[in-house]
This record gives C-alpha cells, sequence and structure tokens, in this order.
C-alpha cells in the first residue's frame, strides 16, 4: 500500500436471494442511512435449495449492478448436504457452528464443479458478471481451492483473509460478524466486531459482513452503522471486486514476472470503468 493510498472497507450483504430479499433491503437501507457506498452482494442461485425467481429482486440488483454494486457467486444452494465428518472438530463446526450452512465444508470436486458451473450459468442467463466466489460460512474443502482457477473468478475470501487467485496472493482481510441467532451471540459478537475494528487498523482491508437475520435485530443493525461510520473515517469504502483489481494491479506493476490475467474472458456486461462512472458521474 502507498504512503498516500487509504486501506479499504468492504460491506458485503450475504445470502441474497428472494426469500431473503426484505431483509437484505432493510440492511441496505440501514447504511445507506449513514454511508452511500458500493456493497458486496453475495447471491446464492437456489437458496436452501428453492427455485424460487422474484423479477423485483432481479431487477433490483440490477439497478444495484449499474450503480457501482457488487454481485458474487455465494455458493448453489448454501446447504452443507455432504457426508459427515468423521472427526469431531469437522462434524462440530459443519453442524453445531455453521447448522449445516457451510455447503462447500466437504465437498468432492466433481460435485463442488458441477454447483459452481451451475451458479455460474445462472448468472450468464441474467448477464451479471461476477469475478468473485465465496463459499457459505467460508468454508472451502481443500479439494476445491484448485478447480477456483479453471474458472474466471480473481478472488475468494475466508474468515481472516482475502485470496487473490488472479495472481495468486493473500492479503490479511479481518471479517467482523454478528452471531444473531442466540441471545448470548446477539450480545458477544458486536463487542467483538468492535474489537476487531480497533485492532485491525494496519490490516489493508477490513470486512463487514452482514447477513439476512441481522436484520431483525435493531440493536446490531445500530452497530453495524456505527462501525461503518467509525471505518470509513479511516478507510475507503470498495467492493471486493474494486479491492481485488487493486492488489492485482499493485503485483503487476511491482513485479513484470506476473502475467496479466483478462477477468471473465470479456464477457461482463458491465466493465469496473461503467461501475465506477454510475457511481462517480463525470462533471458537467
Amino acid at each position: 500500500m502507498s504512503p498516500t493510498e487509504r486501506p479499504a472497507l468492504c460491506v458485503a450483504i450475504h445470502d441474497v436471494a428472494p426469500a431473503t430479499w426484505s431483509e437484505c433491503l432493510h440492511l441496505l437501507h440501514a447504511i445507506r442511512a449513514v454511508a452511500d457506498i458500493p456493497l458486496s452482494w453475495l447471491v446464492v442461485p437456489r437458496y436452501h435449495g428453492s427455485a424460487l425467481r422474484s423479477l423485483a429482486c432481479e431487477a433490483a440488483l440490477e439497478r444495484l449492478l449499474g450503480e457501482g454494486h457488487e454481485l458474487v457467486l455465494h455458493g448453489y444452494t448454501h446447504m452443507d448436504t455432504a457426508r459427515s465428518d468423521r472427526s469431531l472438530r469437522g462434524s462440530l463446526l459443519r453442524t453445531v457452528y455453521c447448522q449445516r450452512e457451510g455447503e462447500f465444508a466437504a465437498l468432492g470436486a466433481g460435485e463442488a464443479r458441477r454447483r459452481i458451473e451451475l451458479g455460474l450459468a445462472w448468472f450468464a442467463e441474467r448477464g451479471w458478471p461476477v469475478s468473485g466466489f465465496v463459499a457459505p460460512a467460508w468454508l472451502l474443502d481443500r479439494r476445491v481451492w484448485p478447480l477456483l482457477a479453471d474458472y474466471p473468478f480473481i478472488y475468494t475470501t475466508t474468515y481472516a483473509r482475502f485470496h487473490l487467485l488472479q495472481p495468486a496472493a493473500s492479503t490479511l482481510a479481518p471479517a467482523l460478524v454478528f452471531t444473531a441467532r442466540n441471545r448470548i451471540g446477539r450480545y458477544l459478537s458486536p463487542r467483538y466486531a468492535a474489537l476487531m475494528a480497533a485492532v485491525s487498523g494496519r490490516a489493508p482491508l477490513v470486512r463487514l459482513a452482514l447477513h439476512p437475520r441481522d436484520a431483525h435485530y435493531p440493536a446490531l443493525v445500530r452497530h453495524a452503522q456505527r462501525l461503518v461510520e467509525r471505518l470509513l473515517a479511516t478507510r475507503e469504502a470498495l467492493t471486493k471486486d474494486e479491492f481485488a483489481r487493486r492488489q492485482a494491479g499493485r503485483l503487476v506493476s511491482t513485479d513484470p514476472t506476473y502475467p496479466q490475467h483478462p477477468s471473465n474472458g470479456g464477457r461482463n456486461r458491465h466493465s469496473t470503468e461503467d461501475r465506477h462512472n454510475a457511481r462517480h458521474p463525470p462533471s458537467r
């Protein structure tokens, strides 16, 4: 990061689907109440296996895309249907911590490839660009990692790091997330998120990860608003796509041995420049 460059903040709304759309809109309005910034929308094509389609939801996402927001492939169903884990740690992680939502936590390569390709086809049907893949619950089986290079993704993320795929590099990027499913989580997780935000001042990127369930608890929403206001005092709001391209450009400019990779094979209808101009129109 250059001396004049500010570190980044990415606000992401997870689990975007027709079934969660009202909660997602509530979170969008809450963020807009304190800052008009671009968001990364983590879209699940067949959330919990549902084929329900909402033209209103899709039209809204299309408008947001034109305004500079980003759409991310967030698994395919968001359901962990793989066989039970033999280890106690793995079983607890998948069933208790993730409540069987970590779709890619234990998938084999063949099934993972099938779901990724179904998700990409779903995006392509709508003419939407996609440069990022984020596994539900940030859990990605080791057999799946090599597959990502076969697709147009330029990044993925885990709980604590941002992983460039083109070119390959990893950056500290802690996620601030709330545990809304129980009272203890709703009490402790905002405090932990605030602590993580305070100690992550040197991290190139901090990510605020909001989930539909958060929208049901005003205290969590207000806490998210305060976090955004506090972090924007020292950080620049970027989508994950924008951060990935900035990081990739820095690596390419400092090391000419890194190859230039065209993203998405030229298939994006909405280029990065178009999205920037939509959010920052030239002065007349």
